[in-house]
């Protein structure tokens, strides 16, 4: 029994399936932990759905900012942007069941002693407070009111977490934070446009994860999202985005109890040009 998280698949199937050939993957014994971005900018966003989707608890999948941007469109509350490759899910016989599977998934999880999420967590937040958050906008996306939400997902104000925050602006900012997040002030006041490595940072914003006092550095964070950011394994923290679509690789890492965690990597044969 083996236990592996992956980063950002983004309609990559092909390398996924090698991936998976090389682990020797089981779904009757072993679990997958994927960080979000499962679908787009890549060429085979159904398959990727559909495979997941017949793994069953096996795939314990997070939504990252592109699965959440495919329910905006496919509900009709956001344009396609010009690369988005996301027509296989929206044209498909079986797009809605690989819809409704979507908005069922998480925004973070947390196993085997660490917390997952796509983006980032904003310093003030605990582990215990991202779950309660992400729980918020899950019972959103799974319930009547998941149109309404999705009409208003989108925006980046407010840029700072307040717990005052209520309706649209509350659910807001915890989606941008969990999904969309790179770089912060040590107050917690967000950027979400800069999408460079570290070097790049804006001007009084460091990464989330080097805020000074995080809350949540006692616990290993699993993220994704962060394409430039590239893997990145220390003891707080594991990034596993390695541009896979961007014709980097495809990332998974094998867990184990004694921390002494194996990389496996798969080249990635797609090659788009860099981009949100």
């Amino acid at each position: 029994m083996a236990t592996y998280l992956i980063g950002d698949l983004q309609g990559c199937d092909a390398p996924l399936a090698r991936l998976l050939a090389r682990i020797a993957f089981s779904p009757s014994r072993d679990t997958l932990y994927l960080l979000g971005d499962l679908v787009n900018r890549g060429p085979a966003s159904a398959a990727v759905l559909r495979r997941l989707m017949g793994y069953g608890d096996a795939a314990r999948c997070l939504l990252g900012n592109h699965d959440l941007s495919l329910l905006a469109v496919a509900h009709g509350h956001r344009a396609p942007h010009r690369n988005d490759t996301m027509d296989d899910i929206l044209q498909a016989a079986d797009r809605d069941a690989m819809l409704d599977w979507l908005r069922h998934r998480s925004l973070a999880l947390q196993a085997h002693g660490i917390l997952m999420v796509h983006g980032g967590v904003l310093p003030s937040w605990d582990a215990a407070q991202v779950l309660a958050l992400a729980g918020e906008v899950e019972s959103v996306l799974r319930g009547p009111g998941l149109t309404r939400f999705l009409a208003n997902m989108w925006g980046n104000q407010p840029d700072h977490w307040d717990d005052a925050l209520t309706g649209t602006d509350r659910l807001r900012v915890i989606v941008n934070a969990l999904t969309r997040l790179r770089f912060c002030t040590p107050a917690g006041v967000m950027d979400l446009k800069a999408s460079g490595g570290l070097d790049k940072a804006p001007r009084g914003m460091t990464a989330w994860f080097d805020v000074p006092g995080r809350r949540t550095a006692d616990m290993p964070i699993a993220f994704g999202h962060w394409s430039t950011l590239g893997y990145l394994r220390r003891p707080d923290l594991i990034a596993l985005d390695t541009g896979c679509v961007w014709g980097g690789c495809l990332s998974a890492l094998r867990l184990s109890d004694d921390g002494q965690h194996e990389l496996i990597q798969e080249q990635c044969e797609q090659a788009q040009a860099p981009g949100e």
